[in-house]
């Protein structure tokens, strides 16, 4: 018999007692954020269970990590602190221990309804780093802005690409996004043009959170890089491509990217992932001594993305695709972005970049899926090349199987007009 819980969890749920996601959310307008945790419909309220004097392990006990308006201080204590967190809460959960589940006025004080709450960021990001470890993004993007010759460039498959991102436009799901303005292409002999996003994208990622960090010149080592890492969101880089085409020779990214980023509330732990580990893609040529890990693993997550049309009411699945897609690993990544000396911090996010599989369906945004808008995209009675004001984007994910789900909840957004 599996592991159960004394709170009812439907079996479709994203969060039975088997993912216990953290979050910070808010029980009531006007209280302070705290830590929680999700289970079933409910969030269990981490700064209660503290208070009540529940975490009597040896690295909880006399902590104040749990009583914070967000989640760093929790993820700089690492991995022996997590691991005591997750099993504590599982045995308070469990249907077979009366601590939380015959105490009727805890119960009540720490088991909050989740549409009764407002969830926020859950941490405080120092440092947002976006990279571009697809190897179906990158080829379908080559092949789109420099030809099916040589679409991927040499060094892609030496290191793990990335850009240094804005970590200050990073929202939670459901925030609204303005439309940007910005410089496009011109045409001819015309000045460039100047005025809103003509083609406004989303890019199905998701992204690392990072625990402890590391000195500033101490690189991690990548067989070490896994206890750097809390867990994973589901994230949606917004991405202006008119602007990111006009801007990024010769630097990269900047204003097409900055204007808005969306994170999923939930934090789902590596430990939680455990159960759906796989094989990462072989590499080749295989990578410098460096990246060389000795056991290289992805996992399998589904992913969807949905487009909601204004005034519509279910919207209309437009990408299937799976985390396990992923070339470089998350492992991989954060090692690489350690190497010259970096120093990463708790709290720091470090984005996969877009996930796009093999296939049309997989494939992970409007750049891919109407090539570049040459192509258009049904959505039911209406046709799209990219996003109009009023679309709302959906993602979700979830790992399945062993009699349960491991899941990520939604991480949405919709696009409001540009002011001018």
């Amino acid at each position: 018999m599996g592991l159960k819980s004394f709170i009812e969890v439907h079996p479709d749920s994203h969060f039975p007692i088997q993912n216990l996601p953290f979050g910070i959310f808010k029980p009531e307008p006007a209280s302070d954020p705290r830590p929680g945790v999700a289970i079933g419909d409910h969030v269990l309220d981490l700064a209660a269970i503290s208070s009540a004097g529940l975490f009597d392990g040896p690295v909880l006990k006399s902590s104040d990590c749990f009583i914070q308006p967000n989640l760093n201080k929790f993820l700089g204590l690492g991995r022996p602190a997590w691991k005591e967190a997750r099993a504590t809460i599982q045995k308070l959960l469990s249907s077979t221990e009366p601590a939380l589940r015959d105490n009727a006025s805890l119960r009540q004080k720490a088991l909050v309804p989740m549409d009764k709450v407002e969830m926020l960021v859950p941490i405080a990001i120092g440092d947002y780093t976006d990279f571009f470890s697809s190897m179906h993004h990158a080829k379908n993007c080559g092949t789109i802005f420099r030809g099916p010759e040589n679409p991927i460039p040499a060094n892609w498959f030496h290191l793990p690409i990335a850009y240094h991102g804005r970590a200050s436009s990073i929202v939670i799901s459901g925030t609204d996004i303005v439309r940007p303005r910005g410089q496009g292409h011109p045409a001819g002999n015309s000045p460039p043009y100047f005025g809103p996003s003509q083609k406004l994208d989303f890019e199905l990622e998701m992204a690392a959170v990072v625990g402890p960090g590391n000195e500033l010149g101490k690189p991690i080592d990548v067989n070490e890089a896994a206890d750097h890492i809390f867990g994973v969101v589901l994230m949606n880089d917004w991405s202006a491509r008119d602007i990111q085409a006009w801007e990024y020779v010769p630097l990269g990214p900047f204003l097409g990217k900055s204007f808005g980023t969306t994170v999923s509330p939930w934090i789902v732990t590596l430990d939680a992932l455990e159960p759906f580990v796989c094989d990462a893609p072989k590499q080749n040529p295989p990578p410098l001594p460096y990246l060389a890990e000795t056991i290289s693993k992805n996992y399998d997550i589904s992913l969807e993305v949905r487009i909601k049309p204004a005034g519509e009411e279910h919207g209309h699945v437009v990408t299937k695709s799976n985390f396990k897609h992923l070339y470089w690993t998350l492992t991989q990544q954060l090692a690489h972005h350690t190497i010259n000396g970096c120093n990463l911090r708790p709290g720091d996010l470090l984005g996969t970049g877009t996930i796009s599989g093999p296939e049309p369906e997989s494939y992970g945004c409007l750049l891919e899926l109407t090539w570049n808008g040459q192509n258009q995209l049904s959505l039911g009675g209406t046709n799209r090349k990219f996003l109009e004001d009023g679309d709302e984007v959906i993602f979700t994910g979830c790992s399945k199987g062993n009699g349960y789900n491991v899941g990520f909840g939604t991480c949405s957004g919709k696009i409001l007009p540009s002011p001018l």
